[in-house]
């Protein structure tokens, strides 16, 4: 397929263009910085300027475009751009940027008749991650049925871009699929970062003690570019274990003593439910840090 990928360049972005690439897809980066990666075409844009993002999905995915006499056009448009978190705009202009280009991108890409979109949204949107003080899930594990109450600028924009989502997809009838992405975690992160987490289990709290490998969320993402009539579905992205090395039972008594728990846990099993995903797409995440650690 060729894919017009947004914020190829970012953390989770260069692991899904190199997964992408090495399914046989072609991809164009539209981003404000390049990816530096063979087979890549970069296109350098702010995708807050709806007729910037217009255009580039118009343009030819490289030089060797020029030749024929049809332009073939974009297969699908994987939407990760955004401000990653709180903290590192003014909250305002992560909530500007997040969802005026989102907007700009499902507007552009459909108007273009494009009909497969898949979209970055968030763990955030369940109101746990960025809130004041501690908060805990409705139940666990967390499916996509929970409610999500977001408390930040960042999880607002998330939720708003569902809305927006959900809302071309009724005007249009393409298929929208929303990724409510876990913490990405990138290989080398497994032994620089996780020590931390098995000495002090709190620091995963915040994350539902879940976490996506950024190569499996490549899958995932390929996942969906090949699962078609699907409409508007939202997923969540996680891998199969917890990102602490305490049992499940440890971390319902310690953390989430009075939570409904719906289903009797697994001793290592996550309390970010990626069931859906599994059962509707096919998604099987392959990695762990546990390979890393306990090998």
């Amino acid at each position: 397929m060729r894919i017009f990928l947004t914020g190829g360049a970012g953390k989770a972005g260069r692991h899904v263009a190199r997964y992408l690439i090495e399914q046989g897809h072609r991809i164009t980066n539209a981003d404000l910085k390049p990816l530096e990666m063979e087979g890549v075409h970069n296109i350098r844009i702010d995708l807050t300027d709806g007729g910037q993002v217009a255009s580039a999905l118009q343009m030819r995915a490289g030089y060797d475009e020029l030749d024929g006499d049809d332009y073939p056009g974009y297969d699908a448009v994987v939407h990760l751009a955004a401000i990653p978190a709180i903290l590192i705009t003014p909250d305002q202009e992560c909530y500007r940027i997040n969802t005026l280009s989102t907007y700009n991108v499902m507007e552009a890409a459909l108007s273009l008749g494009i009909r497969k979109i898949v979209f970055a949204s968030s763990e955030t949107t369940y109101g746990v991650c960025f809130a004041q003080g501690e908060v805990t899930p409705d139940y666990v594990p967390v499916d996509e049925d929970h409610p999500t109450v977001p408390h930040d600028s960042y999880a607002m924009s998330k939720v708003c871009n569902e809305v927006t989502g959900r809302s071309f997809q009724a005007r249009t009838g393409a298929d929208i699929y929303g990724l409510r992405i876990n913490n990405v975690i990138e290989p080398d992160e497994y032994a620089k970062n996780f020590p931390a987490f098995m000495e002090d289990p709190s620091l995963r709290r915040r994350n539902i003690f879940a976490y996506i490998d950024a190569r499996d969320l490549g899958h995932m993402i390929d996942c969906c570019l090949r699962t078609d009539g699907l409409g508007y579905e939202v997923f969540n992205v996680s891998n199969d274990d917890m990102s602490v090395n305490i049992p499940a039972s440890e971390v319902i008594e310690r953390f989430y003593k009075g939570v409904e728990v719906r289903k009797e846990m697994g001793e290592t099993e996550t309390f970010y439910s990626n069931e859906k995903a599994k059962r509707m797409l096919g998604f099987q995440p392959k990695h762990s840090w546990r390979d890393v650690l306990e090998g």
